[in-house]
């Protein structure tokens, strides 16, 4: 009985990690440009539905997707790291400082308002949506992915160039961050500890990380000079991104959503 109800339970286990991967490579196979509809709808059914529910309820959503498409510890650090404090400033701001009249707590020149207490909670909102809908769509969708989309649509190289650089500036610098720190470390240096010493620290590693930027500026320049990036014709890519059977189906379904929720919002 034992090893039968092993057995039994082996096999649950199985079917659920393959519906789980299923559903993992169904998501994260979709076109670029499928995924960056879904995270409009999102976005925009923030802005026609009314009230504040909604808007705050995105990023939930947001964080199910991640959690189904296998990203979703680092959406959720990316989420509460930058967007939490944000979102806390912006409506602290807004509650002690956006005029009205009916005032809920006062201290000497402080006050809290009413209207600024619904007008921050509109706000925030909104920016939670968007930028959860964004993050989403960076966490599921390769760079690689949305370049090589970006040049099908007819953009030219130069530009989605440009956009993959200016995406990837930050990752680089952090990686030859961490690799400097770690030189240091291995030379004795202190990098941990107290706020003055990681101060100390930091100082030391702007010349070498300028100076690294500067060199693997002038070496991607060759590289792209040697592979005739600058000439003229089309442009070919070993790389390449195919539509799959589903990005119609989820467009479909994604387009007779946006048309009720427009239809609900008018007749409300």
């Amino acid at each position: 009985m034992n090893r039968r109800f092993i057995t039994i339970r082996k096999k649950r286990l199985f079917k659920e990690v393959h519906a789980v991967n299923k559903i993992q490579q169904f998501i994260v196979n979709l076109y670029p440009t499928t995924k960056f509809l879904i995270v409009l709808f999102l976005a925009l059914s923030a802005f026609i539905t009314p009230g504040y529910i909604w808007s705050y309820l995105v990023l939930p959503i947001c964080m199910f997707l991640a959690y189904l498409a296998g990203c979703f510890k680092e959406f959720s650090n990316l989420a509460i790291k930058a967007l939490l404090l944000i979102v806390l400033f912006i409506f602290l701001l807004q509650a002690f400082f956006y005029p009205g009249q009916e005032i809920l707590w006062q201290w000497g020149i402080f006050s809290v308002k009413q209207e600024g207490i619904q007008f921050a909670l509109s706000l925030t909102s909104k920016i939670v949506a968007v930028a959860s809908s964004l993050l989403l769509f960076f966490r599921i969708t390769k760079v690689k992915d949305l370049v090589s989309s970006l040049e099908k649509l007819g953009l030219s190289p130069k530009v989605t160039f440009i956009f993959l650089s200016t995406l990837q500036i930050i990752p680089e610098m952090q990686k030859s961050t961490h690799v400097i720190m770690d030189a240091q470390k291995t030379r004795g240096v202190e990098t941990e500890g107290k706020l003055m010493t990681r101060v100390k620290a930091f100082v030391p590693i702007l010349s070498p990380l300028v100076l690294g930027s500067i060199a693997s500026t002038e070496e991607r320049v060759l590289t792209l000079e040697s592979r005739a990036f600058s000439a003229k014709g089309n442009k070919t890519s070993l790389y390449q991104v195919n539509k799959t059977k589903h990005d119609l189906k989820v467009r479909i379904l994604l387009l007779i959503l946006f048309i009720l929720l427009i239809v609900w919002r008018v007749l409300s």
